[in-house]
């Protein structure tokens, strides 16, 4: 376990060592336990959401009501499961882009099994997805290919494989009334949906997972430097593997909730879903060149794009449109950020 522990060291970790498999330097103890620069791509989008909040409660009316919040909260849910999951890989050092299609292929599973009930239209959607997600993996860290290649590849052929199944779009499956999840998906408690409780639960275990168990510190140390990280003694296969898996399998949970949440699988919902999970766990914090990162910032970067959308709505004159012009200026921003603050880091 020690030889796992030094490998793991990374920065974002809670292991961090003495520069870590990467040769990075540890940030310097401040305030908040952390360096400046370090508490600014923590925390920078955290700021960021409370201020956007803030100015939109003094400009609108009824935004912090209870109706909006949960309008915002739920409609956040499912794509920050599909952005916990995208967090594990990008902070191994890779990307997923076959979410997307992967989320709307489940919905149109979940939708063609609600039928048979809800134990089918939950675990159809889950085995598929997980199986896609397990053969990026393999792909990416057994053959060794790369990681754009291959899940855009299947990202095709998951997209394929919806059309077969929707009888080339043209057929939608509804969502049968009296389905045994449909409460625990559309309910809400205080005002709030149940999604939203759900998403609270699965950070709160995919946090665990990453800061707490010796399998988080060997994602860090992978996309710290994977190549060390081998030669310490870090799984680097499985390690890969299972964060592609994971990915996967979160997609699908979304995708097959989302379903029932619509009452049916809307074949063109969810394209372009991986885009937005991207920028939010970027925005949130998570370097793209992986070895550094968080779940709770991918929370944060999805929830700040939903109210960023849910203002321009607000806004008479302006279309949704807006909303993928003002993601990409955050995007730009936060990049060329967090490349400032690598920079700093490394002259220290």
């Amino acid at each position: 376990m020690t030889t796992v522990k030094s490998a793991a060291a990374a920065p974002g970790s809670d292991a961090s060592g003495p520069g870590g498999p990467a040769g990075r330097r540890p940030p310097s103890r401040g305030w908040g336990g952390g360096s400046a620069a370090d508490l600014v791509q923590r925390h920078g989008a955290l700021v960021v959401l409370i201020l956007v909040l803030a100015v939109a409660a003094l400009t609108f009316d009824g935004f912090l009501s209870v109706g909006n919040l949960n309008h915002i909260a739920v409609g956040a849910a499912f794509p920050a499961i599909i952005a916990l999951g995208m967090t594990f890989v990008i902070i191994t050092g890779g990307i997923d882009l076959s979410v997307g299609t992967v989320f709307a292929l489940a919905g149109v599973l979940a939708a063609w099994a609600s039928q048979y009930g809800s134990l089918a239209a939950l675990a159809l959607p889950l085995v598929v997805c997980a199986l896609i997600g397990l053969l990026n993996g393999v792909l990416i860290a057994v053959a060794r290919l790369a990681p754009f290649i291959v899940t855009l590849a299947t990202m095709l052929g998951a997209w394929g494989l919806m059309l077969a199944v929707s009888d080339e779009g043209t057929e939608t499956y509804v969502v049968p009334d009296g389905l045994a999840i449909t409460p625990l998906v559309q309910d809400r408690i205080f005002g709030i949906g149940y999604p939203v409780f759900l998403v609270i639960v699965l950070f709160a275990v995919g946090g665990v997972l990453l800061r707490r168990t010796g399998w988080g510190q060997n994602v860090y140390a992978v996309g710290g430097n994977e190549d060390a990280a081998a030669l310490l003694g870090v799984p680097v296969v499985r390690t890969k593997v299972a964060a592609y898996t994971l990915s996967g399998l979160l997609a699908g949970l979304a995708g097959a909730l989302n379903a029932v949440w619509l009452g049916s699988g809307v074949t063109i919902f969810g394209i372009g879903i991986e885009l937005d999970a991207i920028s939010a766990v970027v925005i949130g914090g998570t370097l793209l060149a992986g070895g550094y990162g968080f779940v709770s910032g991918s929370l944060v970067g999805v929830l700040l794009l939903e109210s960023i959308q849910n203002i321009i709505n607000a806004i008479s004159g302006l279309s949704s449109a807006y909303q993928q012009v003002v993601s990409g200026s955050f995007l730009i921003v936060v990049v060329l950020a967090q490349n400032y603050l690598s920079r700093r880091k490394r002259r220290r």
